[in-house]
């Protein structure tokens, strides 16, 4: 175990499970599949909230409405939270989700693709922003999500590497591309004859010099690989 898994482990350990409707809601997303807030993150963003005290909160990504269900028992009544969901089946599980707890007047859902909705929202609105939506989508979310905020506001953005997940499928992506062009060279030289190691050809020294005799001087001090595709240009002069 690491360091930093012993540490969350710490940190689960006095954390208690969600009681009533909201522990339901927790336990039927688990077992949906429903990607929601790590018991850790939960309890770093309710010792947020009662800092904080915000009044008026945005969340991008609602999922089934379990996040802003959550925050609404760390914030006063007067305050408001304001979340934004693109996929129309949970933006309904999540509004219903709300009724069953009673908070729809204190939880508003916008449906619809953050990127659009955000550009509509007034500038300086909020004072507690939470990101969690899609990963790669982060970056494009920002200028906005810095403009709806206010001067003394917080921004939290969730799991922006997503266990990993984002850093890994980057080299894997990289090592791809890098496999794929490998191998076409690879086809290239095979088609062409090309080898990188000195041809057979070139192992006679007198068919050497005369093919370095058919290059620029300044050519002539050159690798095998290169002397290999000098002699496919020049073969037939040989």
């Amino acid at each position: 175990m690491t360091s930093l898994e012993r540490v969350s482990s710490f940190i689960k350990s006095y954390i208690k499970d969600d009681e009533g409707i909201l522990g339901e809601i927790y336990s039927d997303a688990i077992s949906n599949g429903v990607p929601i807030m790590r018991p850790e993150t939960k309890e770093f963003i309710k010792t947020q909230l009662l800092l904080k005290k915000p009044i008026s909160i945005l969340e991008i990504g609602t999922a089934v409405g379990y996040s802003s269900l959550y925050f609404s028992q760390y914030i006063s009544l007067e305050a408001h939270i304001t979340t934004i969901e693109l996929d129309e089946e949970r933006a309904e599980i999540a509004c219903a989700n709300i009724k069953r707890m009673k908070k729809e007047n204190q939880i508003t859902v916008i449906r619809g693709d953050a990127y659009e909705v955000l550009g509509k929202l007034e500038s300086d609105a909020y004072d507690f922003v939470f990101v969690d939506a899609a990963k790669g989508q982060y970056i494009n979310y920002l200028e906005d999500v810095l403009r709806v905020t206010k001067k003394d506001g917080l921004i939290i953005s969730d799991n922006i590497l997503q266990d990993g997940e984002i850093l890994e499928s980057h080299f894997l992506v990289e090592k791809r591309k890098l496999d794929r062009a490998i191998k076409e060279i690879e086809r290239f030289l095979e088609i062409n004859g090309i080898q990188t190691e000195l041809r057979n050809e070139l192992q006679d020294d007198s068919r050497k010099e005369t093919l370095l005799n058919c290059l620029p001087e300044e050519k002539r001090h050159c690798s095998d690989f290169e002397l290999n595709c000098y002699y496919i240009m020049f073969k037939k002069k040989l």
